[in-house]
């Protein structure tokens, strides 16, 4: 179907009645949000939740997005009037629809110049952001502004052409207090646990070191709140751009997938006007950390875990790790057992239903994501994953031998691609190298391995680094996960007694 007409407002009038198109006069509608990181997440949640709300409630909240990292968007984007299909993907059913929240994407990649033009205009009152964990310059074990970063370093030399989020935004809240002084929120849509805090205290950081007056407008002017966002949203494939045009008849470059779920907690903490997003779903409460602990530890606990022991075990995706009893058994038993017990209750969710669920959604066979993809930044992740569910548990003395195990199987997965394990696959995650030439520098000794990499403090906070029932599982967990049968050494730690002495297999290398 190389003759299909690509995606364009023109075309909207034409396409079949079962593709969902925009309800609102899209010509009438003015910018009013920037967004961060046009990625495929943002387009499948916030742009969506603003779609529908300017369907129910029209506003002047079209959104305009910026891109600061790769990949380009702008002309792809602009070509399509910046129109998308957003296919959502459930075992057999596909359903379109057309995004048309968004009115345009500025590209900002070789300089802060277009972002700051954006950021600073005084019509926009709201600044969301996808711009994943590293994107904040944090330092992971404590969620401080990381001042040894190359982007900060750079950023406080040159604070006029920034390169980092942090600096981007304090230069942009700098234009906006000179020119009109008009407030704004800044809402972090990101993994991380309490981002609205995290996002406060990077941008503050670094605008204390540029002088009292510009954090003291910032104290009067900005909020931070914080949010839980959750939806499914793989990278998009050339199989689902073919998808749109053999099913629906027309071209569209920027196709994003989905699951059907969704969810949007935001923490009720603004500056001036906000978009009502509470009318098509999301909701507005006084504190979010329930929501994000659940959420984080449960689903994403489990996504993090099923990755690097799917990659281990040989498993391509997601649903590929979780169709295996084992691995199904095993992180189910994880999750009820360890992780639960350190959650606080949330309000209208029961706990185990909530395990099953994220189980089921994990378990979709047409979300193609791949096990690399979710171990992508793998140390930016662990922390709030597995880490302070682990802590927690640790200080109650409860046992450790499941949530231990994925938090071995992030450091075998690094470790894997060293020159000295044969550099099995290509890793991203910013601790990468390091890891790397740790294990090129000791080779198999798990001890030795454990001891290294547990010193790193950006990740591992000193107490629990020390702790002798966490060593010691992390040095098991290395010994059988590093071994030839990694899989066997799961089956293991599922059969076995809690805590009990595990035996090692045979090591590969």
């Amino acid at each position: 179907m190389s003759g299909s007409e690509s995606l364009a407002s023109s075309l909207l009038g034409r396409l079949p009645s079962e593709v969902r198109k925009p309800a609102y006069d899209r010509a009438a509608l003015k910018p009013g949000i920037a967004h961060i990181g046009v990625g495929a997440f943002h387009r499948c949640h916030q742009a969506e939740y603003t779609d529908d709300l300017l369907a129910k409630d029209f506003d002047r909240w079209g959104l305009v997005g910026i891109n600061i990292r790769p990949p380009l968007l702008a002309d792809m984007l602009g070509r399509q009037d910046s129109l998308y299909t957003r296919l959502i993907r459930q075992n057999d059913e596909v359903e379109a629809r057309i995004i048309g929240s968004i009115v345009g994407v500025v590209d900002s990649q070789e300089s802060a110049a277009p972002a700051l033009d954006v950021l600073a205009f005084p019509d926009i009152e709201m600044v969301t952001m996808t711009v994943t964990e590293k994107g904040y310059c944090h330092i992971p074990s404590s969620g401080a502004l990381d001042l040894d970063h190359p982007d900060i370093v750079h950023d406080l030399a040159n604070p006029e052409a920034p390169r980092s989020v942090p600096g981007i935004l304090a230069r942009a809240l700098e234009l906006r207090m000179v020119s009109h002084g008009r407030p704004v929120t800044l809402l972090s849509c990101d993994n991380i646990p309490t981002n609205g805090t995290i996002l406060s205290n990077v941008v503050r950081a670094f605008a204390e070191r540029r002088g009292r007056k510009l954090a003291d407008w910032i104290d009067a002017n900005v909020a931070f709140p914080s949010a839980m966002v959750d939806r499914i949203a793989p990278a998009t494939t050339g199989a689902d751009i073919d998808t749109v045009e053999q099913r629906f008849g027309y071209r569209d470059a920027a196709v994003v997938v989905s699951e059907r779920f969704r969810q949007w907690v935001i923490e009720n903490r603004f500056a001036g006007r906000v978009p009502r997003w509470e009318l098509v779903g999301a909701s507005f409460v006084d504190d979010v950390t329930p929501f994000e602990h659940l959420k984080m530890r449960v689903l994403n606990g489990a996504q993090t875990t099923l990755s690097y022991l799917g990659v281990l075990g040989g498993f391509e995706h997601t649903s590929d790790a979780i169709a295996n009893p084992l691995l199904a058994d095993f992180v189910r038993r994880m999750l009820t057992e360890e992780t639960l017990p350190t959650l606080m209750p949330v309000p209208g969710i029961t706990p185990a239903a909530y395990v099953e669920q994220c189980l089921s959604r994990l378990a979709n066979t047409a979300i193609r994501h791949r096990n690399h993809q979710i171990a992508t930044d793998g140390s930016q992740k662990i922390v709030q994953r597995l880490l302070n569910p682990i802590r927690d548990r640790l200080a109650k003395g409860g046992s450790i031998e499941l949530l231990a195990v994925p938090v071995g199987g992030w450091m075998a997965y690094l470790i894997k691609a060293s020159t000295r394990f044969g550099r099995a696959w290509q890793v991203s995650d910013p601790f990468a190298e390091k890891i790397a030439a740790i294990a090129d520098r000791i080779g198999s000794n798990s001890k030795l391995l454990a001891d290294a990499i547990l010193a790193i403090d950006a990740i591992f906070e000193p107490s629990l680094a020390a702790n002798a029932t966490f060593r010691a599982h992390i040095v098991a967990n290395l010994d059988g996960l590093l071994s030839n049968d990694p899989m066997g050494f799961v089956k293991q730690v599922c059969s076995g007694p809690t805590d009990a002495p595990l035996k090692q297999p045979a090591r590969s290398a």
